[in-house]
């Protein structure tokens, strides 16, 4: 019996889902206790398992009012939970293995490896790990500094410190969660709230892989490799086109960006750009945001960010990959290429398997939830749905009043979104295989 629990926790496939699982399960029986709630008695099990998911799938979809509802013992269990969730349970587990014993074992380097699916040897691990904590541990206590001193000037005195970690941490890790009950709809158009939290939840959804090439490769643009320059070229094309969509779209709204005069409006835009495609933070209220407006924050939510990240989605990569294989149909070329250098089809596969699950989950999730949800309108369900799924933790204002069925569905959801990724990559490396014959090729008609 102990041969086979071992045999079969042998795996990253099996080890990392019930790892985050369990970081579920700790933080819902943290979240449960009387000391972590505000008020009296005790949070019920939905809201905190929900809450729990959210913060280790640092996803910032919530039930209740985060400031409100949670006491400061109960922040503090979110926050670690973010944190854990945002570095990655075999990260965390590698890197407190190091601060205790400085080594770790092979099967510990391989998850880890499987988990931010590094392409690295095995020497090289331990370095990206140390270069993760320590680049996300710098970004933090910048970002946390800027926060706090900010905040102080608004008059929080001693507060302003816990203002300053708890949202640095939560933007750096794409999480999206605020003390605020109106997220950072007080700070809209305060560039020194806004933007910091803009930088952390850019260079969080990036990826360690991304980030990892930069550090030694630096400025020399033509020793990147493609998936860099294709994370940064469309990183930055995506921030741009949601920047101009939602200016195009909300300048006149009176309810957004129509409440401000035209040179405060730009920042609300970009930062609501910047976080529609990894964290839950809003500026302005997304409930009164126009169909439009909606329609282009589900498609940039369905992208996500850079792989390897704390964002969820399809993931910058697997979207332009499959704009490529459009571009090289619709004009009729053999290959598929990308900045002077091939797509193999294995790439093309994944790339299309990652899409096409991605969507029939979440049509899935939409159809049960609008079961579920029959007096809400069908586009702020998908909104929902494409947020959970997508781990980014933007909302339409509907999640407090949701029934328990969605509630639990949008907690699976946001589960899924954060452990399939993972799941998708290692059980790749794990069994790819090559047949010993083939089939004879035909041609179906398609289209």
């Amino acid at each position: 019996m102990r041969a086979k629990v071992k045999a079969f926790l042998s795996q990253p496939v099996r080890v990392i889902p019930l790892g985050f699982l369990a970081a579920i399960l700790a933080g819902t029986g943290l979240l449960m206790l009387p000391v972590s709630q505000a008020g009296p008695g005790a949070t019920r099990l939905t809201d905190a398992a929900f809450t729990a998911t959210s913060a280790v799938s640092v996803t910032g979809l919530a039930t209740v009012d985060t400031p409100v509802h949670w006491s400061t013992f109960g922040q503090v269990v979110i926050l670690a939970c973010i944190q854990i969730g945002g570095l990655g349970l075999m990260t965390s587990a590698v890197l407190l293995g190091l601060l205790v014993s400085r080594r770790f074992g092979l099967r510990t380097t391989l998850m880890a490896r499987a988990e931010h699916s590094v392409a690295l040897d095995l020497g090289d691990v331990r370095s990206v790990l140390l270069r993760t904590l320590a680049f996300t541990a710098a970004g933090e206590l910048v970002i946390a500094a800027i926060l706090t001193a900010r905040f102080g000037s608004y008059g929080y005195g001693a507060h302003s410190l816990w203002l300053g970690v708890f949202h640095s941490v939560s933007a750096f890790n794409n999480a999206g969660f605020a003390l605020f009950s109106d997220s950072i709809m007080g700070f809209a158009t305060d560039p020194w709230i806004s933007l910091p939290l803009a930088a952390g939840t850019i260079l969080g959804g990036l990826g360690m892989p991304v980030v990892f090439e930069l550090t030694r490769r630096g400025r020399r643009r033509r020793r990147w490799s493609v998936h860099t320059k294709m994370t940064l070229t469309g990183s930055a094309i995506l921030l741009v086109g949601g920047t101009v969509a939602f200016l195009a779209f909300e300048w006149t709204n009176p309810a957004t960006l129509g409440q401000w005069p035209w040179h405060d409006r730009f920042l609300p835009a970009f930062f609501q750009s910047a976080v529609a495609r990894t964290s839950g933070f809003n500026s302005i209220d997304v409930g009164a945001m126009n169909e439009d407006s909606l329609l282009a924050t589900i498609i940039l939510m369905f992208i996500g960010g850079g792989s390897a990240s704390t964002a969820g989605g399809i993931k910058v990569t697997t979207f332009f990959v499959l704009l490529w294989v459009i571009w090289a149909e619709l004009r009729g070329e053999r290959d598929v290429n990308a900045f002077r250098r091939r797509i193999g089809p294995a790439v093309i596969r994944e790339a299309l398997t990652v899409a096409l699950v991605f969507i029939a989950c979440n049509a899935f999730g939409v159809f049960l939830m609008q079961h579920f949800e029959r007096d809400t309108e069908l586009t702020a369900v998908m909104f929902e749905v494409t947020s959970a799924f997508a781990t980014v933790g933007q909302s339409t204002g509907i999640t407090f009043d949701l029934s328990d069925p969605s509630k639990w569905l949008l907690a699976i959801a946001m589960y899924t979104g954060r452990v399939g990724p993972v799941l998708f990559a290692a059980s790749l490396a794990l069994r790819t295989r090559r047949r010993l014959y083939r089939y004879p090729e035909t041609r179906p008609l398609v289209g």
